[in-house]
């Protein structure tokens, strides 16, 4: 979830100076600068339980996980944001721009946990600006309020694949990282009421 501060335009330069002194995290679109709400329980589980399965799904292959301090540059859109999750492969890529290296623009895979208030801005524009990334080639959606996860993967003709998993029983593929995520380990610590454990895919 994203707040709007006072209506003003800055620079890339001028917001990456301004968020290494902030309390909070903001995100940059165009000029403007949009400071982040802090997120819920079931947001903050899920995507903790989400950064450890990564990494031991991807322990010794030359893939890692980053969790949600990393930011990332969407160069064309003009836009700095903060995924909950991503995934490098190989060296990272830092933007240019940021001294501090705290700015990557080559993840392969980005993870956004959805919430009510940002659903519609994930699976919308902001997935629509992070297509934008040539070294994109997976993009996942996953649920806080229900074990499912969606993904999008790049074809080589340049559309998007989708697939979708459901239930707790179920188990997920990163299908551009060869890995499989069980739903039951993502949502450890959290209770869904009547949930059947079914998954689904589409090509």
């Amino acid at each position: 979830m994203t707040l709007p501060v006072p209506a003003q335009r800055f620079t890339p330069q001028e917001y990456l100076r301004l968020e290494a002194a902030a309390e909070v995290k903001h995100e940059f679109h165009a000029g403007g600068i949009l400071a982040m709400s802090g997120g819920t329980y079931r947001h903050s589980r899920v995507t903790a339980n989400l950064i450890t399965v990564l990494g031991i799904q991807l322990r010794g292959s030359p893939c890692f996980p980053l969790e949600g301090n990393m930011r990332v540059r969407l160069a064309t859109e003009d836009r700095y944001v903060y995924p909950d999750a991503s995934v490098v492969c190989g060296e990272p890529k830092f933007d240019a721009l940021d001294a501090n290296q705290t700015t990557i623009i080559n993840p392969k895979v980005v993870v956004e946990v959805l919430s009510e208030s940002t659903e519609g801005y994930d699976r919308g524009p902001k997935f629509t600006a992070y297509r934008d990334l040539e070294s994109l080639d997976e993009y996942v959606l996953v649920s806080q309020d229900r074990p499912l996860i969606e993904t999008f993967l790049r074809q080589r003709d340049g559309t998007w694949s989708f697939a979708a998993w459901q239930g707790i029983e179920a188990v997920a593929s990163l299908r551009s990282l060869g890995v499989q995520l069980p739903l039951a380990e993502l949502y450890t610590g959290l209770t869904f009421g009547g949930e059947a454990g079914t998954n689904a895919a589409g090509e």
